[in-house]
């Protein structure tokens, strides 16, 4: 495992660091000896429910010791194992569940190394700091603490000055070993608590399962609308097109005048089918996509909107197919709702690739309160970006401004340009 890097570099940093997870950890041992006790109790029926509550309450033990070492390691939160959820209400079910998960037995595992070694580690800085400190101390409080630190009998202020010397060393010590005990502590600690490659992988299979569902659901309900569109309108203006033309054409001998206003009808019909099906086909895939590309398409989009719009959009070429049709139609959906719903005054897109992935963020000045779970369109663009493995994260607290990022990862075809080809030489001068 590589060696990670930490939000706060210097050594006393890392010592208050080292002082937090001790703190933590003896938390975590006490809930360890709770639940040895649960279990011994489990023998006469008594501590069932009690070892039950203390598995689910390590569960919340281990996800806040998650979040803390996010705080401090510079690569954010260690991922937290696919849980079986407890969906039964009955006791003997629940404690089914809890231990025959695998992950709540990895907490355990977790929970026994981490109150054993891990209290070790995280306690060796600031114990010998405090003594350190107690040390220094000494030289004024010899009278009335053990004379140790001055490793000679004290019965004076000269035999305590010694106690100077043993203070620096054991504060310089502290100071030394801080960066390896909490590098070894932080191993130790995400080797257990983050999901192993088994684990990684059925969440990426369920994951998969799960996007290809909605993905399907998804084309399923794209086709019936497709279908409603095209029953309801285009068909619907052919039909009265061919009655139109049909009615013309018994009229033409009898009442001209009749047949010709029907034949104006009629291409008025066929004005307005036209119309419809240029607007079904843009709703499909947008011909300014394909012809301009991501970039263009935003800012075509940009201009049917009647509030302004900023645009910063920095792409070195071209996404593939599939993922901008995406990302386009993701855009489209949250300025329709910052139109209708938001209020604002104005927005802004910007757009930028790197390092494999396009970030793309949407915000506006409007009132906010945007919540992904209220039925917002919101989940509608999470499951079109996760069947490419994509991201939306939403920041919309009340009374704005609404932030809305996304990230897809892939690839760009960067344009290949080609060197212009040299002029001709000049032909060779006839000799006179």
């Amino acid at each position: 495992m590589a060696r990670p890097r930490y939000r706060h570099h210097t050594r006393p940093g890392l010592l208050v660091w080292s002082l937090l997870l001790t703190t933590h950890t003896a938390a975590g041992t006490v809930l360890l000896s709770l639940s040895l006790a649960a279990a011994a109790l489990s023998a006469i029926w008594v501590g069932l429910p009690l070892l039950a509550a203390l598995t689910r309450l390590l569960r919340g033990h281990a996800h806040t010791h998650r979040r803390l070492l996010g705080h401090l390691l510079a690569t954010g939160p260690v991922p937290a194992p696919a849980y079986r959820p407890l969906t039964d209400t009955r006791l003997t079910t629940q404690l089914t569940t809890l231990l025959t998960d695998p992950a709540t037995r990895r907490d355990y595992t977790w929970l026994a190394a981490n109150s054993t070694a891990g209290l070790i580690l995280a306690a060796l800085p600031p114990t010998l700091l405090g003594h350190g400190l107690l040390a220094l101390a000494h030289t004024y409080t010899w009278r009335h603490a053990p004379s140790f630190y001055a490793l000679q009998p004290v019965t004076t202020q000269p035999d305590a000055w010694p106690s100077l010397i043993t203070g620096a060393l054991l504060i310089t010590l502290a100071l030394l070993l801080t960066p390896t005990t909490v590098h070894t502590y932080t191993r130790l600690n995400r080797r257990l608590l983050a999901p192993t490659e088994h684990d990684r992988l059925t969440a990426r299979v369920a994951h998969l399962a799960t996007s290809r569902a909605h993905t399907i659901d998804a084309q399923a309900s794209e086709v019936r609308r497709i279908e409603r569109d095209l029953h309801d309108g285009a068909q619907a203006r052919l039909v009265a097109l061919g009655m139109n033309l049909g009615l013309a054409e018994e009229t033409l001998t009898r009442d001209p005048q009749a047949a010709h206003r029907l034949l104006t009808e009629a291409r008025e019909t066929t004005r307005q089918a036209l119309t419809e099906l240029r607007d079904l086909v843009r709703g499909i895939h947008p011909p300014v996509l394909v012809e301009r590309g991501l970039d263009g398409a935003i800012r075509a989009l940009a201009l049917t909107h009647h509030i302004p719009i900023a645009l910063d959009i920095d792409l070195p070429g071209r996404p593939p197919g599939p993922v901008e049709s995406a990302a386009y139609f993701a855009v489209a959906e949250l300025l329709t709702n910052t139109a209708k719903h938001a209020r604002a005054t104005r927005a802004w897109v910007r757009i930028n690739h790197g390092r494999d992935r396009m970030v793309i963020t949407v915000g506006d000045d409007g009132r906010g309160g945007t919540d992904p779970r209220a039925g917002t369109g919101l989940t509608g663009i999470h499951r079109r970006l996760a069947a490419f493995d994509g991201t939306i994260n939403t920041h919309s607290p009340t009374g704005g401004p609404t932030i809305i990022t996304m990230e897809l990862p892939c690839g760009i075809d960067t344009p290949h340009r080609t060197n212009p080809a040299p002029p001709p030489a000049p032909p060779p001068a006839m000799a006179p």
